[in-house]
């Protein structure tokens, strides 16, 4: 016994096969009868007399392919591929016949021989026991076909349906309507171009009706004789029945025979009725079963979206939970009178930038914000703006130190068309583009000299001339300036104009580091790791004391940026709460030695900060013998920062403490 399933031209079908040999080609004495061009007319065997399986091919014109090899001759076993042509036969199963397996094949024969009715009425539970079995409408329908030409004796076997009722009055359209679901020949194979070979004459008749039809010779048969499809198709033995779902006719039935007149009779229409209705009773179950299927697929479907969007919902609340925490610690101590929200932080240090841009926003003043890499300079620069006359005017920025010198000088004061190779169309440059509004050049510091020339000329006159052009245009633009240089020592070394660096340093806003506001530092975690968390897509990880406690101790040459990738890679590192062996080993390792109680490392967070800041001062002015200024460098603060945080303290009166000058 082998199983085997032939696909052709995208539709598949199954069939059981017995020994000795399986002969499969083109002929129709074949037991698979093959329709194609590409295969002979007897093209291969496969001989089951022994164990197992062989295929051998007869000598056919285009070959037999095994498993992607071409071969004569060859062993068959479970799962092999087969390829004549351009069809594909698969071997589903080899064995020894089940009882399940011999009473599916025994549909064919079920009424051929039986002695009486009690055995018909066997035969026919046993049918019905199968088809109410069979839920998948893709196996159901050619096992309805399948065994209706077994019942019945036929050659072949047609299932017509359509989607929708058809009532009494139905005409041609309501034919047209229906497609042919299954065409199978008495050996299970599939028919090709089923529409084509079926008496569409018939089945309009019982659609019409609503009765089934049986004729015992088709061609003599007066009911039939205006039908050309009888003689096209040399029908001789029909029955066709309604199928009825639900009390509307759903499809049709159609079994014939071309090659004997008589094959049915007229009792075999009531076997063939019931079994039409045990079909459509079938159908209607299968139906059934695939509108729970999918009702089942959507309410699963369903349930994984809400579990998402309450993952999501929960996300953004705990995300604006911890913003919310950010806001009402940055607002636990008295803010500026502006809005300054995007820069978070509630230290002294803060403080005291904020009230310097209170004082100065409102002013059209040029304005030199300086600090270290990564203070915040830029934000700075978008909060005078904001909070400024020119908030609703332009506000562009451009970093000097990104853009070579060749194309700085273009991209600030533009360039005509044709002014040099490239330059297919004129182009405006950023001062035109912030034409009444602010202009904030970061990195002003690393201006080449000639550079430094032409802006000082352009502030000076209030006008710029475009590269290759004559022509001058009139600007109105606020300079907001920046660089992590200190200025006044370029300007003293030579390397930046003194003329220039007045004219941009009429006001100015230090940015302090983030050595100099400890005490933001768990603030600007929890900000930045809920925003990291944001832009990830994922749930922001829990901050524990003992991990704001290393940020605390950690110098951050990097300033609020290096802090900030720290925070991205904890998001990806830690799903739920970061442990302190995820910090990088940058901050493990270069933690500030802190000699304040466990105590207090234990309590409150803002008392060990402030711990941690009183005994490292104190630390570095014994090292330093009371030099203020070696003790700044030694913290890797500013000596001006050094003498707030004494006063904060209250360690100005301290015996060891003493003036070293200016750091």
């Amino acid at each position: 016994m082998i199983r085997l399933a032939i696909e052709d031209q995208g539709n598949r079908r199954e069939g059981l096969y017995e020994g000795p040999q399986v002969r499969i080609g083109r002929a129709p004495d074949n037991d698979i009868c093959l329709a194609s061009g590409l295969i002979s007319r007897n093209h291969c065997h496969i001989d089951l007399a022994g164990e197992g399986a062989w295929l051998e091919d007869l000598g056919s014109a285009n070959g037999v392919t095994v498993n992607g090899l071409k071969t004569r001759g060859a062993p068959l076993a479970q799962g092999d591929t087969i390829e004549l042509g351009q069809i594909t036969i698969s071997v589903v199963e080899i064995g020894a016949r089940s009882a399940e397996l011999e009473e599916e094949a025994s549909f064919r024969t079920i009424l051929s021989e039986l002695p009486d009715e009690r055995e018909k009425l066997r035969a026919f539970a046993r049918v019905t026991r199968e088809l109410s079995k069979e839920t998948d409408k893709g196996a159901l329908l050619p096992l309805i076909v399948d065994t209706a030409i077994a019942l019945l004796g036929g050659e072949r076997g047609f299932l017509l349906q359509s989607d929708q009722a058809i009532d009494d009055a139905a005409s041609l359209s309501s034919l047209d309507a229906m497609n042919v679901h299954v065409a199978r020949s008495f050996d299970g194979a599939e028919i090709a171009l089923p529409r084509t070979r079926v008496s569409l004459g018939i089945v309009k008749r019982v659609l019409e009706s609503g009765e089934p039809l049986v004729s015992l010779d088709a061609g003599q048969d007066q009911r039939l004789e205006d039908y050309a499809s009888i003689e096209e198709l040399k029908l001789k033995s029909v029955i066709c029945l309604p199928v009825r779902v639900e009390g509307e006719v759903r499809g049709v039935l159609l079994v014939d025979n071309r090659m004997r007149q008589g094959a049915f009779h007229e009792e075999d229409v009531e076997i063939a009725e019931l079994f039409a209705d045990q079909a459509a009773i079938a159908m209607q179950n299968s139906k059934r079963v695939d509108e729970l299927r999918m009702h089942a697929e959507r309410i699963e479907s369903s349930r994984k979206e809400i579990v998402a969007l309450n993952a999501e919902l929960g996300r953004k609340v705990r995300d604006q939970g911890a913003e919310l925490a950010v806001t009402r610690a940055s607002l636990g101590r008295e803010r500026a009178r502006g809005d300054y929200g995007a820069i978070v932080g509630a230290s002294d240090a803060m403080r005291r930038v904020f009230s310097e841009l209170d004082r100065i926003v409102e002013s059209e003043l040029p304005v030199l914000i300086s600090g270290e890499s990564g203070t915040g300079k830029e934000l700075a620069a978008r909060a005078i703006h904001k909070n400024g006359p020119r908030a609703k005017r332009p506000f562009i920025s451009e970093n000097c130190a990104a853009i070579p010198e060749s194309l700085l000088e273009s991209e600030l004061f533009g360039h005509a068309k044709g002014a040099f190779t490239g330059a297919h169309r004129a182009k405006r440059g950023l001062f035109e583009a912030a034409d009444g509004g602010t202009l904030f050049l970061d990195e002003i510091g690393d201006m080449s000299p000639a550079m430094q020339k032409k802006l000082l000329r352009v502030l000076q006159e209030g006008e710029v001339r475009p590269v290759g052009s004559d022509k001058v245009v009139k600007v109105d633009v606020r300079l907001l300036a920046a660089s992590h240089r200190d200025l006044s020592a370029h300007v003293r070394e030579g390397s930046f104009r003194e003329d220039l660096y007045y004219r941009i340093h009429v006001l100015n806003v230090e940015m302090p580091s983030l050595r100099d506001r400890v005490e933001d530092i768990p603030l600007l975690a929890e900000h930045l790791l809920a925003r990291a968390a944001r832009e990830a897509g994922r749930e922001a990880p829990a901050l524990p004391h003992e991990v704001c406690a290393a940020l605390s101790a950690y110098a951050w040459p990097g300033n609020v940026r290096e802090l900030e990738n720290e925070m991205r890679r904890l998001v990806v590192l830690s799903p739920e709460q970061v442990e302190l062996s995820s910090l990088s080993d940058a901050v493990l390792e270069d933690r500030r030695p802190t000699t304040a109680s466990p105590e207090l490392i234990e309590g409150d967070l803002r008392a060990t900060v402030a711990a941690f800041e009183r005994s490292a001062i104190e630390g570095a002015l014994s090292e330093a013998e009371g030099n203020k200024s070696q003790a700044a460098r030694a913290l890797g603060i500013s000596r001006f920062a050094l003498q707030r945080k004494l006063e904060k303290f209250g360690l100005e009166g301290a015996e060891h403490s003493k003036d070293g000058g200016e750091a």
